[in-house]
């Protein structure tokens, strides 16, 4: 059973971010899956480091498409995006080090942040986008 599932309820209006978005559910899917069936270490921290790189790639492109377009609220979700990247930095090095390893916890915070982030916050730029000219 999936973590996650995507649905139009996720969408904020632009494809590109919106497809960007189902990316990220599906990492955390397949995080969710390996931990779940008991895969090895390298496996799950393979993953990890994949949802790491991914999500700071993805906050890149959605902060410049922002910046593009001149968003007023970008400092702020800048913010955001700085502070859980920040966290699951921390985390991923703990786990790499031995000191963690993936658990429920975390994969619920994650799906908590990315849906709750996605839902409330990033819905707040998908029409701005829109009505200029970002679809």
């Amino acid at each position: 059973m999936a973590l996650l599932t995507w649905d139009s309820s996720y969408s904020v209006g632009v494809k590109a971010l919106d497809d960007q978005h189902t990316v990220l559910f599906s990492i955390l899917n397949d995080l969710h899956a390996a931990m779940m069936k008991g895969q090895a270490q390298n496996v799950t921290g393979a993953l990890l480091r994949k949802l790491v790189q991914y999500t700071r790639e993805h906050f890149t492109s959605e902060e410049a498409k922002m910046a593009a377009l001149g968003y007023p609220g970008l400092a702020a979700h800048r913010t955001v995006h700085s502070n859980l990247t920040k966290q699951v930095e921390e985390y991923a090095a703990k786990f790499e080090k031995g000191e963690t390893a993936i658990s429920i916890e975390l994969l619920t915070f994650l799906r908590d942040w990315l849906t709750n982030h996605i839902q409330r916050t990033d819905k707040e730029y998908g029409p701005w986008m829109n009505e200029h000219g970002v679809h």
